[in-house]
């Protein structure tokens, strides 16, 4: 069975077709750039968030990692991806790096955790049909979910 990955688009989610699934055979490359204070601490607020998220959203027998990605490894116009395997219960996360960033550092990690967010929710909807054709309905659906539950976490802690 194929792994099945997604690229998500946040300026451009409302417009149909600009997400591009991240082809199985061709995995961005991972940010190999010395860790700094910053891409360290990045890291562990991640991880902290997948666990989190993962819990919340029912998640807890899938295995998922996340990594960082460069923005010319990743699908055009996104800020991450995932690519799963559900019989293995696996998954991977991709989110932009953050030297590609242009926030401070606390809006950086609010968008990463948007994008943990978002793409858990594509996960958890894995079993649902899927097709080019209702791509763009997904897309719009999976903001407006991750949007609000991240909304409501941060109103009530």
């Amino acid at each position: 069975m194929r792994a099945a990955s997604i690229g998500c688009v946040w300026a451009a989610c409302l417009v149909p077709g600009l997400a591009q699934a991240i082809p199985p055979q061709a995995p961005p490359q991972i940010a190999q750039n010395q860790p700094s204070s910053q891409n360290q601490a990045a890291q562990e607020f991640l991880n902290a968030k997948v666990a989190r998220w993962r819990e919340r959203l029912g998640l807890e027998n899938w295995r998922i990692s996340v990594v960082m990605a460069h923005r010319a490894d990743l699908p055009p116009k996104t800020m991450g991806g995932i690519r799963w395997d559900k019989p293995a219960k696996s998954a991977v996360i991709w989110v932009l790096d953050p030297s590609e960033y242009r926030l401070s550092f606390r809006e950086m990690l609010d968008d990463m955790e948007l994008t943990i967010v978002h793409e858990l929710v594509h996960l958890d909807l894995a079993s649902l049909p899927r097709g080019q054709a209702s791509r763009g309905s997904e897309e719009r659906a999976v903001n407006s979910i991750a949007r609000a539950m991240l909304d409501l976490d941060r109103k009530n802690p």
